[in-house]
Protein backbone atom coordinates (compact mmCIF):
# COMPACT_ATOMS: atom_id res chain seq x y z
CA UNK A 1 0.00 0.00 0.00
CA UNK A 2 1.51 3.66 -1.15
CA UNK A 3 1.96 6.10 2.21
CA UNK A 4 1.51 9.00 2.14
CA UNK A 5 4.53 11.75 2.28
CA UNK A 6 3.83 14.61 5.14
CA UNK A 7 6.62 17.09 4.58
CA UNK A 8 8.64 17.70 8.42
CA UNK A 9 7.31 21.03 10.05
CA UNK A 10 10.16 24.11 10.31
CA UNK A 11 10.23 25.29 13.59
CA UNK A 12 12.00 28.74 12.05
CA UNK A 13 10.65 30.89 10.20
CA UNK A 14 12.28 33.06 7.06
CA UNK A 15 11.97 36.84 6.37
CA UNK A 16 12.37 38.29 2.89
CA UNK A 17 12.42 42.13 2.15
CA UNK A 18 11.33 43.13 -1.49
CA UNK A 19 11.06 46.80 -3.36
CA UNK A 20 8.05 47.01 -4.93
CA UNK A 21 9.36 50.23 -6.39
CA UNK A 22 8.67 50.31 -10.09
CA UNK A 23 7.27 46.94 -10.08
CA UNK A 24 3.77 45.67 -12.06
CA UNK A 25 1.43 45.32 -10.11
CA UNK A 26 -0.06 41.99 -10.89
CA UNK A 27 3.22 40.09 -11.70
CA UNK A 28 4.79 41.33 -8.18
CA UNK A 29 1.40 40.07 -6.28
CA UNK A 30 2.14 37.08 -8.05
CA UNK A 31 4.97 36.18 -7.50
CA UNK A 32 4.77 37.30 -3.65
CA UNK A 33 1.51 35.01 -3.23
CA UNK A 34 3.89 32.17 -4.51
CA UNK A 35 6.20 32.96 -1.58
CA UNK A 36 4.32 33.17 0.97
CA UNK A 37 2.69 29.66 -0.12
CA UNK A 38 6.58 28.37 0.42
CA UNK A 39 6.07 27.02 -3.71
CA UNK A 40 9.55 27.81 -4.21
CA UNK A 41 10.86 25.36 -1.54
CA UNK A 42 11.18 21.17 -2.60
CA UNK A 43 9.06 20.20 0.58
CA UNK A 44 5.86 22.30 -0.46
CA UNK A 45 3.14 20.61 0.89
CA UNK A 46 -0.60 22.49 0.21
CA UNK A 47 -2.03 22.65 2.98
CA UNK A 48 1.15 23.41 5.31
CA UNK A 49 1.86 26.92 6.28
CA UNK A 50 5.57 27.13 5.27
CA UNK A 51 5.98 30.59 7.99
CA UNK A 52 7.52 32.33 5.56
CA UNK A 53 7.75 36.33 6.18
CA UNK A 54 7.47 39.25 3.24
CA UNK A 55 8.28 42.73 3.96
CA UNK A 56 7.08 44.54 1.39
CA UNK A 57 8.40 48.36 1.04
CA UNK A 58 7.88 51.31 -1.45
CA UNK A 59 4.10 50.54 -1.74
CA UNK A 60 3.58 53.61 -3.27
CA UNK A 61 5.94 53.50 -5.71
CA UNK A 62 3.92 50.28 -7.62
CA UNK A 63 3.24 50.62 -11.44
CA UNK A 64 0.42 49.92 -13.30
CA UNK A 65 0.04 49.71 -16.93
CA UNK A 66 -2.38 50.75 -19.42
CA UNK A 67 -4.81 53.38 -18.40
CA UNK A 68 -5.51 51.82 -14.53
CA UNK A 69 -4.27 54.67 -13.22
CA UNK A 70 -7.85 56.40 -14.15
CA UNK A 71 -9.88 53.47 -15.20
CA UNK A 72 -9.42 50.84 -12.52
CA UNK A 73 -11.98 51.63 -9.57
CA UNK A 74 -12.28 50.20 -6.08
CA UNK A 75 -15.84 49.47 -4.65
CA UNK A 76 -17.19 48.64 -1.49
CA UNK A 77 -20.30 48.99 0.25
CA UNK A 78 -21.86 49.94 3.71
CA UNK A 79 -25.18 47.63 3.47
CA UNK A 80 -27.44 50.38 3.35
CA UNK A 81 -29.23 52.21 0.33
CA UNK A 82 -26.69 54.64 -1.36
CA UNK A 83 -23.87 53.13 0.28
CA UNK A 84 -21.76 52.60 -1.97
CA UNK A 85 -18.38 54.04 -2.44
CA UNK A 86 -16.82 53.71 -5.98
CA UNK A 87 -12.50 55.11 -5.54
CA UNK A 88 -10.36 55.40 -8.45
CA UNK A 89 -6.70 53.33 -8.37
CA UNK A 90 -5.20 57.00 -8.28
CA UNK A 91 -7.60 58.26 -5.30
CA UNK A 92 -6.44 54.85 -3.44
CA UNK A 93 -2.82 55.15 -4.39
CA UNK A 94 -2.31 58.30 -2.86
CA UNK A 95 -5.17 57.68 0.63
CA UNK A 96 -3.92 54.25 1.21
CA UNK A 97 -1.01 52.42 -1.08
CA UNK A 98 -1.20 49.56 1.17
CA UNK A 99 -4.51 48.33 0.55
CA UNK A 100 -3.46 48.03 -3.41
CA UNK A 101 -1.22 45.55 -2.73
CA UNK A 102 -3.04 44.01 0.32
CA UNK A 103 -6.39 43.26 -1.99
CA UNK A 104 -4.26 42.17 -5.32
CA UNK A 105 -2.39 39.52 -2.71
CA UNK A 106 -5.06 38.06 -0.69
CA UNK A 107 -6.99 37.83 -3.51
CA UNK A 108 -4.44 35.37 -5.14
CA UNK A 109 -4.11 33.36 -1.64
CA UNK A 110 -5.88 30.08 -0.65
CA UNK A 111 -9.38 31.05 1.26
CA UNK A 112 -10.39 29.63 4.44
CA UNK A 113 -7.81 29.32 7.59
CA UNK A 114 -4.35 28.75 5.87
CA UNK A 115 -5.18 31.82 3.85
CA UNK A 116 -5.86 34.19 6.42
CA UNK A 117 -2.38 33.36 7.78
CA UNK A 118 -0.50 33.39 4.95
CA UNK A 119 -1.91 37.01 4.82
CA UNK A 120 -1.00 38.11 8.27
CA UNK A 121 2.74 36.85 7.74
CA UNK A 122 2.91 39.60 4.92
CA UNK A 123 3.71 43.05 6.21
CA UNK A 124 3.62 46.07 3.91
CA UNK A 125 4.90 49.66 3.97
CA UNK A 126 4.48 52.63 2.08
CA UNK A 127 7.91 54.17 2.03
CA UNK A 128 11.54 52.42 2.67
CA UNK A 129 11.40 52.50 6.23
CA UNK A 130 9.94 49.41 8.51
CA UNK A 131 10.18 48.36 12.34
CA UNK A 132 11.67 44.29 10.93
CA UNK A 133 15.48 44.72 11.18
CA UNK A 134 16.23 42.73 14.06
CA UNK A 135 14.74 39.78 12.26
CA UNK A 136 17.53 40.03 9.43
CA UNK A 137 15.15 39.92 6.41
CA UNK A 138 16.82 38.58 3.54
CA UNK A 139 16.54 40.91 0.10
CA UNK A 140 14.81 39.29 -2.63
CA UNK A 141 15.19 40.92 -6.35
CA UNK A 142 12.09 40.58 -8.49
CA UNK A 143 12.91 40.65 -12.17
Amino acid sequence: MNKTYIAPTNNYSKWYIINAKDQNLGRLSSKIAKLLRGKNSTSFTPYINSKIYIVLINSQLINVTGKKLLQKTYTRHSGYPGGLKIKTFNDVLNQKPNMILEKSIKGMLPKGILGRQLFKQLKIYPDITHPHKSQKPETIKLI
